[in-house]
């Protein structure tokens, strides 16, 4: 079985609620999940919240649209999603992050299939950075799940859920989809209230012609309106995750 497990949380310093702000009707979080169902090879999907009240509102929202949602714990998101696969018992496990509205199922395919073909123990399209910040899918067995949940210290790699196992490629078998074209420039994601601006842009003039499009119809659409791509672009990639690292100090957990 392949499970894909959504990342979400309404607590945001940059941005707060924003997996639950609104994009042509319907909120990010809902975006994201009906996209990844769009993926023919996934079979169980679930979003993965905290126990922190605030995040009541996702379990409602969930609840009121028929998802799956898991509640675990704030900081020790790699702990979360071990629970998850505790209880449902996946081979593979796909991990999205919920400020992801453009997610695209046809990326997810391809980075399943490569997973696959070279029986991975995690495959990702961010080993190097060829695709749109914001279309970043990951994938990982769940023995090697299982691993980096046993061993892990570090901050960030009890926070960001596969940090420890790219840390570690020595002990895992690790492959990595790019694109034919570097795109790594591009800004899909949604951290920020700038972010915010360029995807409702996006919703409004891609969203509302074809729902069902994909990074192509993007990018086609940013080619008639380069414009558009400037309200985002002085953003930095992954700058939470560069902080954790920045503050990164060894814990100790207790194993049950």
């Amino acid at each position: 079985m392949i499970l894909a497990i959504i990342q979400a949380r309404i607590g945001s310093t940059r941005l707060p609620k924003k997996v639950l702000l609104d994009l042509k009707g319907k909120t990010v979080l809902e975006h994201v999940v009906e996209r990844v169902k769009k993926s023919n090879k996934i079979n169980e999907l679930i979003v993965a919240t905290t126990i922190n009240i605030e995040d009541l509102e996702i379990v409602k929202l969930c609840s009121n649209k028929g998802i799956r949602v898991f509640c675990g714990s704030e900081d020790d998101v790699l702990d979360r999603f071990y629970q998850i696969t505790k209880l449902m018992n996946p081979k593979h496990i796909v991990r999205i992050t919920a400020d992801c509205p453009l997610i695209d199922p046809d990326i997810i395919n391809k980075t399943i299939d490569l997973h696959l073909l070279k029986n991975s123990d995690y495959t990702c399209n961010t080993l190097k950075e060829t695709f749109p910040d914001g279309l970043d899918v990951e994938i990982f067995t769940y023995e090697a799940l299982q691993k980096a949940w046993k061993e892990a210290k570090l901050t960030s790699e009890r926070e960001h859920v596969t940090s420890y196992i790219r840390n570690h490629r020595e002990i895992f078998k690790i492959s990595g989809l790019e694109n034919i074209q570097n795109l790594s420039k591009k800004r899909w994601t949604l951290d920020e209230y700038d972010d915010y601006k360029f995807l409702k842009i996006i919703f409004e003039s891609v969203y509302a012609v074809n729902s069902d499009f994909r990074m192509g119809d993007i990018l086609e659409y940013l080619r008639r309106n380069p414009d558009v791509e400037e309200i985002n672009n002085h953003i930095i990639r992954n700058e939470g995750y560069l902080k954790s690292i920045r503050e990164d100090i060894e814990i100790k957990t207790e194993r049950i």
